[in-house]
């Protein structure tokens, strides 16, 4: 494929959901099966040729010598698979917007909640289905759904905690320190010193898929890596971990976003 054909503009492919594509990525395109489909590349310190798709769509990662040919050759070799992957993808649709508004609909550990907003002091109650949010301004939308952050910050906080505590100790570790995060694309992190962060979002989805973010997270405390004894830690804390990433890359992306349209 000519290199400068395949930096030809076209259409963003699956700018889907509201998820931001990963920084630094250079943009390109390539004709696959009759079709252009852009996709994020960039070389890294890698020996083979990676492709990924998920909600932002097609990314490639290379070696950093990796020849354009080889490059195009991988893409044209995998090409079903990777328009199957599209397809896929093209049929998942986040949910309605939560703009703060009487009637906006949000999933609470994966359960769907209508939302109530009344005049009151700031609080945030659950009622069975509903969700009543009381603030001094309820036409104010914007502080209403910063008011609904913060309590879905502190629900995953309060849910995730224990739940890593007790993970860690299957593992023989004492319980790390966990924070919530505003992340949109990373469902946890764990860094050298030990310590686990949760994006808030968790809050919105299963507990079963939470756990297994949880036993991820936890696994990190014993291979600070994704190597095969990485998953294999993961495996021992949670056996169906890959019907799990499957259904968390899913349900994720068909979360609403909260306060804007995209």
């Amino acid at each position: 494929m000519d290199r400068r054909t395949a930096k030809r503009a076209v259409p963003e492919q699956l700018s889907l959901f509201g998820v931001r594509p990963s920084a630094g990525a250079a943009r390109r395109a390539a004709l696959l099966g009759g079709q252009w489909v852009e996709y994020r590349f960039a070389r890294r310190h890698r020996r083979t040729i990676a492709i990924t798709v998920d909600a932002t769509g097609l990314s490639v990662s290379a070696p950093l010598n990796a020849a354009w040919r080889e490059i195009d050759g991988f893409l044209s070799e995998k090409q079903d698979w990777i328009l199957e992957r599209l397809a896929e993808w093209a049929g998942v649709r986040r949910a309605a917007p939560v703009l703060g508004l009487c009637g906006d609909r949000l999933p609470v550990f994966g359960e769907p909640l209508v939302l109530e907003v009344d005049a009151g002091r700031a609080a945030v109650r659950r009622a069975g289905s509903r969700l009543h949010v009381s603030t001094p301004v309820p036409s104010a939308c914007h502080r209403v759904v910063a008011l609904l952050l913060r309590w879905l910050r502190a629900q995953a906080l309060a849910a995730l905690e224990p739940r890593t505590a007790a993970a860690a100790a299957r593992l023989g570790r004492s319980a790390p320190a966990v924070g919530i995060s505003n992340a949109e694309r990373q469902w946890g992190t764990c860094n050298a010193r030990g310590a686990i962060r949760y994006s808030w979002r968790l809050a919105q989805l299963a507990p079963s898929l939470a756990d297994y973010v949880v036993a991820h997270e936890v696994a990190h405390l014993v291979e600070l890596n994704h190597s095969k004894r990485f998953w294999r830690v993961v495996e021992s804390l949670y056996p169906d971990w890959r019907e799990a990433r499957t259904r968390l890359e899913r349900e994720g992306a068909a979360l609403p976003l909260m306060g804007r349209t995209s």
